[in-house]
């Protein structure tokens, strides 16, 4: 197999040792990249029940077989390990530039184990690896980290992975974050990085991949650096980014507002795609080898407010975090508040989330201000919303206790706080209403890593003969339309489906906004693609059994761990009606109809219908009985 280096680096940061371990070309067709790799020595190698903050729990930094070469929108880091905030399987995707340097420095995957005596960072350049003292880096904001160890490793183009002080003080919803900006912000992992004294990565390659044919990926690249980019959905990723969604979601009555009580907000225009571009918009970014540039970069040189563009936006979900459902409309405001996540390495969608179910408990008397370091945490108050992620960032105060992620905030704050809950797992939900897209609310039940907007396609795609799923997905056995809020048979069979193609784009380092039905790459020039890198005639069905793995070999670390088929389940708010809106009085889902839609997913995978155990023909079928 060709454009794959056949090396996985293993670091022991408690012994500061490292070895390389060449699993062979069978490993790499089982398992393709990114959580496959990680699975694979999660399961093999870590005991159960361990801690998340112990040294034995086990980081990975993974690229994929098509990892690294100039292809369109295969840009993607999967950092996966034991998540400090469900306690179960931990993964988080980003784009940015770090996973393709790391195949050009050699290595396909990095693996840490262990517990450095002190700070480091590692150091990784055309097969060298450094460990480097990282006392002086420890505390440092990202921005004034990232430029002192380019400095001091004379490499200004070295790409970096690194932690805040979130990570640093074990936020259990610390990210990850490469050239400021890219973020592996879910489940937690950035406190896995810190719990092991671990300031960055720093990658440089100048290595060259040999890869099958040549000719064939040039002529992919052309075609969606040319006919990709004619496609509506690139031009509207292109010209507004996904804070295009806000307006639209507020006309149908469907985005989040105050903590999800409603669905619409006054003043939503403020804080749209197009007042965005309009105002504090300064130009649009993209990853490694995309032409689509999709990342929104902001600024802003107010006398009482400063946002520096070198942090990048907010995307969609941060504007939802910490907009609408905190009732804020101050764009400026929220620009300011995802810099700081930035700055400090904090999730947006669980750090916002969080701030509102406290917002939530403060209305409704279960905090006060004294409680509350003095704040006042109402709604709309747009003063505590700085103070508050600094108080997370650092655990003073309140913020050590929001710290901990809203599930176990509301165990410790009790009185009845459960009822403002919004998670799933213990991971806060994205600001996507599963009651007008029942899908999602499937994908986030049934999500390993706890609730998810990027476990698969969204409903819209898929719900008449000219949607742009139907017609672009029909590879995968997808013929026929079906309604949004369906949870009938048609649309659990159809989420299977969508979940293992979703999970084979992590696996590959795919972009979903590269690649249909979110983006304009068709199936077909995927599949050349992956033919023309690794030189082998590599096929969809293979793609996607290697993915339906890795689904089972996440469900099978969660069992391990004590999860079961009852952790499958939304938040209460979406089986109640909406008040307001389009749609007030309606929507609110059937448990009974969402429980037997569970049900026939458990059957329809091969797992048990009550347990959601994965059963043993199962398995086998897809070689991993070794699991049990």
């Amino acid at each position: 197999m060709q454009g794959i280096n056949n090396k996985i680096l293993r670091v022991d940061l408690t012994k500061k040792e490292f070895k390389i371990e060449e699993p062979g070309e069978k490993f790499y067709r089982k398992y393709i990249g990114g959580r496959g790799f990680a699975l694979y020595y999660m399961l093999k190698e870590m005991e159960p029940g361990i801690e998340p903050f112990s040294p034995d729990n086990m980081l990975v930094f993974a690229s994929s077989i098509i990892g690294g070469v100039t292809a369109p929108a295969i840009p993607r880091l999967t950092v996966c390990g034991k998540s400090p905030l469900t306690g179960g399987f931990g993964e988080a995707e980003a784009g940015g530039f770090w996973a393709p340097e790391l195949k050009k420095a050699g290595y396909d995957a990095v693996i840490v184990t262990g517990k450095a005596e002190k700070p480091v960072y590692l150091w990784l350049k055309d097969g060298e690896v450094v460990f480097k003292v990282a006392d002086h880096l420890w505390g440092k904001e990202t921005g004034d980290a990232q430029s002192l160890i380019r400095e001091e490793l004379a490499e200004d183009k070295a790409r970096i992975v690194q932690i805040g002080p979130g990570g640093e003080n074990l936020v259990r919803y610390a990210g990850i974050t490469n050239e400021l900006a890219h973020f592996n912000g879910r489940t937690g992992l950035g406190a896995v990085m810190g719990s092991k004294n671990l300031k960055a990565i720093a990658v440089w390659g100048t290595e060259k991949l040999e890869v099958g044919d040549i000719d064939k990926i040039r002529e992919v690249a052309r075609w969606a650096a040319t006919e990709g980019l004619k496609d509506p959905m690139a031009e509207g990723l292109h010209e507004l980014g996904t804070v295009a969604l806000v307006n639209s979601f507020n006309e149908q009555g469907i985005l989040p507002t105050r903590n999800w009580h409603k669905g619409q907000m006054e003043g939503a225009d403020k804080i749209s795609g197009e007042t965005m571009r309009d105002t504090i918009g300064k130009e649009a970014r993209g990853c490694y080898s995309c032409p689509i540039r999709c990342k929104r970069v902001v600024e802003v040189n107010d006398e009482s407010m400063k946002v520096d563009p070198k942090y990048g936006g907010p995307e969609y979900e941060t504007v939802g975090s910490f907009g609408s459902t905190l009732e804020i409309d101050d764009l400026k405001l929220i620009a300011k508040a995802n810099e700081l996540c930035n700055r400090y390495t904090l999730d947006t969608i669980s750090t916002g989330m969080t701030i509102a179910f406290a917002m939530d408990c403060f209305e409704n008397g279960l905090l006060t201000r004294e409680d509350c370091d003095g704040l006042e945490l109402t709604f709309g108050n747009k003063e505590v919303v700085l103070p508050l992620i600094q108080k997370i960032a650092l655990r003073e105060g309140i913020g050590d206790l929001l710290a901990e992620g809203s599930l176990r905030a509301a165990r410790k704050i009790g009185k009845g706080a459960e009822k403002y809950l919004r998670q799933v797992k213990g991971q806060e939900i994205p600001m996507h209403d599963p009651r007008v897209k029942t899908g999602v609310g499937l994908s986030y039940a049934v999500a390993d890593y706890g609730a998810d907007h990027m476990k698969a396609p969204h409903d819209p795609f898929y719900t008449d003969e000219d949607a742009v799923g139907l017609r672009t997905t029909k590879a995968l056995g997808i013929y026929d339309p079906v309604p949004a809020a369906s949870l009938g048979k048609e649309k659990v069979r159809l989420y299977k489906y969508l979940d293992m193609y979703w999970s084979m784009l992590d696996m590959l380092g795919a972009c979903d906004f590269g690649y249909v039905p979110r983006g304009p790459v068709p199936l077909d020039k995927l599949i050349d693609l992956v033919q023309a890198v690794t030189g082998e005639d590599i096929s969809l069905m293979e793609l996607m059994t290697a993915a339906e793995r890795t689904i089972n070999m996440a469900r099978m670390f969660n069992i391990r761990e004590g999860f079961s088929s009852k952790d499958d389940v939304l938040p209460e708010v979406f089986y109640e009606d909406f008040i307001a809106g389009p749609s007030a009085g309606s929507g609110g889902i059937d448990r009974e109809e969402f429980n037997e839609a569970l049900k026939l997913r458990y059957k329809l995978m091969g797992w048990d219908e009550q347990t959601g155990e994965p059963k043993e023909e199962k398995l086998l079928d897809l070689g991993i009985d070794w699991v049990l």
